[in-house]
């Protein structure tokens, strides 16, 4: 199949100039110039990029990654493919480790399935004191016998921890020796203990700015940490409830290569306002804004990446850049080298989308879904 009309836009230069692209056996088999060597499916306006990689999805449609309702995983990752993404990472939120291994080991279907790339436990080693929307009972410290417990449980592909909880740092060095991303968040860290963390192998920062202490001249934290490290990628919720506008713009421009768009979006994503379910604990949408009931507390969002992606290029960001950060840098963090670009031998992971940057078609490795 030789797909041709859109521009061709990723994160490299190879695509600069490239008129058509062409799918073999579920891979970009060639990128051409001038007249395509064969019949060709013209796409008409708009652009063409690599599918979408959100590394921190609960789930969408109605569904979500954390029940044991067997069509759950399906009926999430269909709603989520639907608005660009072909690659996602099931997130789940902190509960007791028997609950979390019974989790894992329900989504190894999936995983083997090519739904999903993998689990992502957002928790529950996390900091009370910026718990956010994890049950506070359910939080507890990375003892070493729990951490090979859930390893042994499944695909567990990305683990976001406090770096400051005692046996932390031995955690953080377990995990990648098993071929784990480490990713900092839902912390009380200080900047010196979040540079520690780095040293110890954590490359991600969980939805930076949030559920972490602000940024202090004389204490300035997490964040200014994993931003000036060249290792770390730096997840962003671009959903106008969890960052300002000129934050997003700013942290884009001052790393890019380095920033994931990610949805964090729940199985609110998709439906109308109401009261849903994150894990143990009840969450109140209103005016698409998810919060635990009767607080103030931000619950997830009800974002996906194709608004992730329009929101951040109308808040000022390039086009180049914000598809970076949906596609090649978040691959790169998981070690998924064989998506997220427009290269020849690549998975024909695609997105096309129009001008107004809202999803036409999606294909996972050359099929349409």
């Amino acid at each position: 199949m030789i797909l041709t009309g859109p521009v061709l836009l990723d994160a490299t230069e190879a695509t600069a100039g490239a008129d058509w692209l062409r799918i073999e056996a579920g891979v970009i088999a060639e990128l051409g110039r001038g007249r395509p060597p064969g019949p060709v499916v013209d796409l008409g306006e708009g652009w063409l990029v690599p599918g979408f990689v959100d590394m921190h999805v609960h789930g969408g449609g109605g569904a979500s990654f954390q029940t044991d309702d067997p069509a759950d995983p399906d009926d999430a990752v269909a709603f989520h493919r639907a608005h660009g993404t072909t690659t996602l990472l099931a997130s789940l939120v902190s509960a007791p480790l028997d609950e979390l291994v019974a989790a894992v080991r329900r989504l190894a279907d999936a995983t083997a399935a090519g739904l999903i790339a993998g689990v992502h436990l957002e928790g529950p080693w996390l900091a009370a004191s910026r718990a956010g929307a994890h049950a506070p009972e359910a939080l507890t410290t990375p003892a070493p016998a729990d951490v090979h417990r859930l390893l042994e449980s499944g695909p567990v592909r990305m683990v976001t921890l406090a770096p400051e909880l005692p046996g932390a740092a031995a955690a953080i060095r377990l995990l990648r020796a098993h071929g784990v991303t480490v990713a900092v968040g839902h912390t009380a860290a200080t900047y010196d203990e979040t540079l520690a963390a780095v040293a110890a192998g954590a490359t991600v920062g969980t939805h930076l700015f949030n559920a972490m202490a602000p940024l202090h001249h004389r204490a300035p934290g997490p964040a200014l940490a994993l931003l000036e490290d060249p290792s770390v990628v730096v997840e962003l919720v671009v959903d106008g409830v969890h960052l300002h506008p000129a934050l997003t713009r700013w942290v884009l421009a001052t790393a890019p290569g380095r920033v994931a768009l990610v949805t964090d979006a729940i199985s609110a994503t998709g439906c109308c306002d109401g009261t849903y379910r994150l894990g143990s604990l009840d969450v109140s949408v209103v005016d698409g804004a998810p919060r635990l009931a009767g607080t103030d507390t931000i619950a997830g969002s009800v974002l996906t990446m194709d608004a992730a992606v329009r929101n951040a290029v109308a808040g000022g960001s390039a086009l180049r850049l914000v598809i970076a950060a949906a596609t090649a840098t978040p691959a790169r963090a998981l070690g998924l080298h064989d998506r997220g670009s427009l290269t020849v031998g690549h998975r024909a992971d695609l997105v096309h989308l129009s001008p107004e940057l809202t999803v036409r078609r999606t294909w996972v490795a050359g099929e349409e879904v």
